[in-house]
């Protein structure tokens, strides 16, 4: 077992490999969310998705359903790049990726988005490494929301 560095004392933040996160600038509250330590890059269920420009800036335009009772978002972003990225079956997809902020745990940084279609999927949002990278985070692979509450209803059965 590895020590803390020197100045850090706190006790890494044990997550489960379900949670619940809001994004707020997005207006998604409080949904379930897979943690995803084999990928990357976060990916968030995005459809309709339209790039246009703003003052200068491209921006990115896209519908997304974070629990199934939820109405549809139209959600608005600016763009931060865009990516190769493998998708579950291996395959390389060129995706938009937005930067947004993520509530998880009482806790609120920024992460990068990549947008894709996740309807066939039961999570509308995996949580890459990338976004827990450098947070003092671990992923407890049996246990399930340890630092959230479970939503009462989910997307997918």
């Amino acid at each position: 077992m590895q020590k803390a560095k020197s100045g850090t004392s706190a006790p890494p933040t044990v997550i489960g490999w379900h949670e619940a996160i809001s994004l707020p600038d997005l207006n998604l509250l409080d949904f379930s969310i897979k943690v995803d330590t084999g990928a990357k890059t976060t990916a968030l269920h995005a459809e309709d998705i339209e790039v246009f420009w703003r003052d200068g800036e491209k921006w990115v335009r896209f519908a997304t359903q974070a629990m199934a009772q939820n109405p549809i978002q139209i959600c608005e972003q600016p763009v931060l790049t865009k990516r190769d990225i493998t998708n579950t079956g291996g395959t390389p997809e060129r995706r938009i990726v937005i930067r947004t902020p993520m509530v998880l745990g009482g806790r609120r940084w920024r992460i990068d988005v990549s947008l894709t279609d996740r309807a066939n999927m039961r999570f509308p949002l995996i949580l890459g490494r990338r976004a827990l990278r450098g947070r003092n985070i671990v992923v407890h692979p049996a246990k399930s929301y340890l630092v959230s509450e479970k939503p009462i209803l989910e997307r997918r059965p």
